[in-house]
């Protein structure tokens, strides 16, 4: 028996089509599925633990002999609403940023906007999850990704989507996480895959009755994936990509 290949896929709303299809396809026995937070999928291709990753594309260049294998990512051509900073004071105001653990890649486009865009340096500091919603000072910011984003985005005076900022930075759309591999898979496998996602999201009201959101109406979801989340990876994006590593590279570690 032909050894299943391991996959990790992201378990937020904005990754809903992709598991949907996903999930009918496992029935045919091909693929062994588990939903992680992105910063463990990354750690699960880095590691060999799976075979392929939806992985935050910050942590792409470090995989041994990697395989972006899909032409469907996690991107935004506009607003992404489920990557954000939020503060109670201005971008210029803001003194320390609170940085989400899950993802390497909000992280790192947090550092470069202040960088080349914002023009600042803050202090950065782990946001917890412990740390409650209302405890913030006045002068903090805090950069939260994912389905946490709906429960956050009217609790501040200010929130800035990070698709937004980058597209005022460089007039380019953003790739969140990318489909990726450490191993080159048979070509048979890749397009099946490849026509799963295509099938989950064509089905993107199924897809979210399954993931049946908790903390969004299925209206709000269903909006939030078709207008929101881009999920072609185009040529502008594979563009915005190699900018986005190439502006890492300046980011020093910490």
């Amino acid at each position: 028996m032909t050894r299943q290949i391991k996959v990790s896929a992201v378990s937020y709303l904005n990754s809903a089509p992709f598991v949907y299809g996903l999930q009918q396809w496992v029935m045919q026995g091909e693929i062994d599925l588990s939903l992680d937070y992105p910063a463990e999928c990354a750690r699960k291709l880095l590691t060999g633990e799976v075979d392929v990753g939806l992985v935050p594309v910050a942590v792409i260049p470090e995989v041994s002999n990697y395989q972006i294998l899909s032409d469907y990512c996690i991107g935004a051509e506009g607003p992404v609403r489920s990557v954000v900073l939020v503060s109670n004071s201005p971008i210029h105001s803001i003194e320390q940023i609170y940085l989400d653990y899950q993802s390497r890649t909000s992280v790192l486009l947090a550092k470069v906007l202040a960088q080349r865009l914002w023009k600042k340096q803050v202090n950065w500091l782990p946001l917890l999850p412990s740390h409650p919603i209302n405890a913030f000072e006045e002068t903090d910011g805090v950069v939260v990704i994912g389905d946490k984003v709906f429960d956050y985005e009217n609790r501040f005076a200010y929130t800035y989507d990070l698709a937004t900022e980058w597209r005022k930075l460089t007039s380019l759309p953003f790739v969140f996480a990318a489909w990726t591999a450490n191993k080159v898979l048979p070509d048979a496998f890749i397009k099946g895959f490849n026509k799963a996602l295509a099938q989950g999201l064509e089905s993107i009201p199924l897809a979210v009755n399954f993931f049946a959101p908790k903390n969004i109406s299925g209206f709000e979801a269903e909006k939030y994936l078709k207008e929101n989340i881009s999920y072609r990876l185009t040529d502008q994006k594979r563009e915005a990509l190699k900018l986005f590593w190439s502006f890492g590279r300046e980011i020093k570690p910490g």
